[in-house]
C-alpha cells in the first residue's frame, strides 16, 4: 500500500516508517523544510508540509494515513490546538475528499475522557476533538491510545483493551508495531484500542 504518514521523523514515526517499509509498503513521510529526514529509509517520498497548514492535494494517491504527530511536551496550547487537533482534523478531512481508505490515529490514553485534573487535561481534549472527528469520518479508522511512552524498541509483548494499566507504559517500539498492523489489518478497523507494554 501507499502509507502516508504524519509525524514521520519524530521519535515514534521514523520507527513507523522503517517499519511499514520493511514490510514493503510504499511509505510517503509529511516532512517540513526544517526536518530531520536522515533516518527516513532511501526510499520514502517525502512530502514538504505542515500541519498548521495543509494543501488539499498533500494524501493525494494513498491507500492509508497515519497520524503519529505530536506538537510536543513543551509547547503551548495553543500550538498544541494547532497540530494536535486542528491538524488531525484537516488531514482527516481531506483523507476523506481524496480517496484514502483508512486513517489510522495515534492518540493517548485519557483523550476519551480528558481527567480534569491532569498536567495533560488540554493535551488530551485536543486529542479527544481529533479522535472524535475521525470516529465521525467517512473513513475506516482505527484509534491506538497507549499510556506514557518510553524511547525503547519493539517487545512484541503488549496488553491491549480494559486490562490496560493507565500507570505503565508504553514502548515507542511495540507503538510503532501496532500501528503498522493497523494499517494493514482489519481486526483494528472501527475499533479505539488502549494498549501498554506487558513488562
Amino acid at each position: 500500500m501507499n502509507i502516508l504518514i504524519a509525524g514521520a521523523t519524530g521519535n515514534t514515526g521514523l520507527r513507523l516508517t522503517r517499519e511499514l517499509a520493511k514490510r514493503g509498503h510504499d511509505t510517503v513521510a509529511l516532512v517540513r523544510e526544517s526536518s530531520d529526514t536522515v533516518g527516513l529509509p532511501k526510499a520514502t517520498e517525502q512530502r514538504l508540509a505542515d500541519l498548521t497548514d495543509l494543501d488539499d492535494s498533500v494524501t493525494r494517491g494513498c491507500d492509508v494515513v497515519i497520524f503519529a504527530a505530536g506538537s510536543g511536551g513543551g509547547t503551548s496550547e495553543e500550538m498544541t490546538d494547532k497540530v494536535d487537533r486542528d491538524g488531525a482534523i484537516r488531514l482527516i478531512e481531506i483523507a476523506e475528499q481524496t480517496g484514502v481508505k483508512r486513517f489510522v490515529m495515534l492518540s493517548s490514553v485519557g483523550a476519551g475522557d480528558p481527567p480534569a485534573d491532569s498536567d495533560l487535561k488540554h493535551y488530551l481534549e485536543a486529542k479527544h476533538a481529533a479522535d472524535e472527528r475521525l470516529m465521525a469520518s467517512s473513513l475506516e479508522y482505527a484509534i491506538l491510545r497507549p499510556v506514557s511512552l518510553t524511547e525503547d524498541g519493539p517487545t512484541g509483548d503488549v496488553v491491549l483493551g480494559d486490562d490496560v494499566d493507565h500507570g505503565a507504559k508504553a514502548t515507542r517500539g511495540d507503538v510503532a508495531m501496532l500501528l503498522a498492523d493497523a494499517a494493514e489489518s482489519d481486526e483494528w478497523v472501527g475499533k479505539v484500542t488502549l494498549m501498554q507494554t506487558a513488562a
